[in-house]
């Protein structure tokens, strides 16, 4: 990768990029809550299904919408975009990656506008004008899809940019709801990013038909969140 290639890759990678991310926990709040996550290796137990979840979903849809965005085919990345947010089981999952999608959006189109970017950031004003009439959800992995499309950057590190940063928000969600250390969190994370290849290496070439994520327990933690008298997280 050139230098450039992997500030940008770092920069949209980054937890700290302002989509609202540190407002979720994926779920985990939730867990903390009914004791299914209650010390570290429950945690990363946790965090392991999570990020297999977002491969075998959000990534597959993620790479079908980079390889339209590539060919210019927006009825095709709207089409993954709304393949997606029907997978999403509850209603706190679709809110999370819906308001993050439209921020990064608006954020991209922003940013990538500037004429000595070297990105071309139409497909990504186009599918923002979707979003903003009705016309597709605008789920997050797809937007990080079409943001690194305009950026010239393959599907690989788009993949592997989603990938962290569904860790990174879960492990800095942690360190708010439990008693674990940074120094934990950090260990976990380093650990559950040596699965990326593997999980990249499986869904690479798979269709949006081959979506699949079977949790039932994250999923019912997600969905009775909504009901908690407490929350910190808005999933």
């Amino acid at each position: 990768m050139r230098t450039t290639d992997l500030l940008h890759l770092l920069q949209f990678g980054d937890s700290a990029f302002p989509v609202g991310a540190f407002s979720f926990s994926n779920g985990l709040e939730s867990g903390v809550q009914h004791g299914a996550v209650h010390d570290l290796s429950t945690l990363e137990q946790f965090v392991r299904t999570a990020i297999h979840q977002a491969a075998t979903v959000d990534g597959i849809a993620l790479l079908v919408a980079h390889r339209s965005a590539g060919q210019s085919d927006l009825d095709a990345v709207v089409a993954a975009d709304r393949a997606l947010i029907q997978r999403k089981l509850n209603e706190e999952m679709r809110i999370m990656t819906t308001r993050m999608g439209r921020k990064l959006a608006e954020l991209a189109v922003h940013m990538l506008d500037a004429k000595d970017s070297g990105a071309n950031p139409t497909l990504l004003g186009q599918w923002l004008d979707q979003i903003r009439s009705g016309v597709t959800p605008g789920t997050y992995p797809v937007g990080l899809a079409l943001v690194f499309a305009a950026l010239r950057l393959d599907g690989r590190h788009a993949f592997a940019a989603h990938q962290y940063g569904v860790a990174a928000m879960m492990l800095g969600a942690a360190l708010r709801l439990m008693r674990v250390s940074y120094l934990d969190t950090q260990a976990v994370l380093l650990e559950v990013n040596g699965t990326a290849e593997q999980a990249y290496q499986r869904i690479a070439g798979a269709s949006l038909d081959q979506m699949a994520g079977f949790a039932p327990l994250s999923d019912i933690l997600a969905a009775s969140h909504r009901h908690a008298h407490v929350r910190m997280f808005m999933n």
